[in-house]
């Protein structure tokens, strides 16, 4: 364990959060840039028996000129993350309520998301940026198209790849039931085509402004929803002429508005809800714990 988790002294304020039923621990470490979780501190806050549970833990950080917060994400695996739809809406809706404002900008990495609350706060927009396509962006280990992107499997057509800030493939089918997306997306992780691996995604579509959508994602395994598969998935659809740039996308946990606007920025729009907050105990963080199947 890294010497910044081990010689804390403060409790670490938390809150927990969803989007759709995909849930994350928010941990907020703003002015405390000596704090922070490893991979097995991640992993623990993460373990749906023995610590929090979450699919995600996402760390605040200070901002700067630019943004009001910076993002860190970490899978509940404890690998590192360089996207969340969900989560960005999350933290948006909890620096909404904290400040007042209705428009903020988020750091993640490299990249600014601007959000927009609307409403009474139940609706949260993010712009998640432009989509990239080219090999070394999603990033591919060669110089490959990214649709259709050269993955064999017996039972599905040709995928597309895109980052949304993290990686994507996605399969176009008529018929999301029965196909064995947890293996797919095991399988699709271990190509060695997919060097940082990727989140995979069965969709289907309903129309020419709806698509339905099931989601494995990389460090987590299966979600109630994904934000950024969602844009992912509507991105991939339009470039193929399968439905309009702006469609609603249909997971199990919910709903998400998607708009590819002319500008070449995905924006999404959904709901982001509170659970709870507190303090994580200093034993969750600091002392290693038996390993227990989730």
């Amino acid at each position: 364990m890294n010497e910044a988790v081990q010689d804390r002294r403060e409790p670490w304020p938390f809150y927990k959060m969803h989007g759709l039923g995909n849930d994350f621990v928010i941990l907020d470490l703003r002015r405390r840039p000596q704090d922070g979780p490893d991979g097995d501190v991640v992993r623990r806050i993460a373990h749906r028996r023995r610590g929090l549970g979450c699919d995600q833990l996402v760390v605040l950080r200070d901002g700067d000129d630019q943004s009001v917060v910076a993002m860190e994400i970490w899978n509940a695996d404890g690998t590192r993350a360089g996207a969340c739809g969900n989560a960005t809406r999350c933290v948006a809706r909890l620096l909404a309520e904290e400040s007042g404002r209705r428009h903020l900008v988020i750091r993640v990495g490299e990249r600014l998301l601007a959000a927009e609350i609307i409403a009474d706060g139940a609706q949260v927009a993010v712009d998640m940026g432009a989509p990239a396509f080219d090999w070394r962006a999603i990033p591919l280990s060669r110089d490959v198209p990214a649709d259709p992107l050269p993955l064999a499997f017996a039972e599905l057509p040709a995928a597309a790849a895109v980052s949304v800030g993290n990686p994507h493939v996605v399969f176009f089918v008529p018929e999301l039931r029965g196909l064995p997306l947890a293996r797919i997306g095991e399988e699709v992780n271990d190509d060695p085509l997919l060097p940082e691996g990727a989140n995979v995604s069965l969709a289907a579509v309903r129309g020419s402004d709806r698509l339905e959508l099931r989601v494995f994602e990389r460090g987590v395994g299966l979600t109630p929803a994904c934000g950024s598969a969602a844009c992912a998935a509507a991105v991939a659809a339009a470039r193929r002429g399968l439905v309009e740039r702006r469609v609603r996308v249909e997971q199990a946990g919910g709903d998400l508005e998607i708009d590819w606007r002319e500008d070449d920025h995905v924006w999404m729009r959904g709901p982001a809800s509170r659970v709870a907050e507190g303090v994580l105990a200093p034993e969750l963080v600091m002392a290693p714990q038996e390993e227990e199947a989730p």
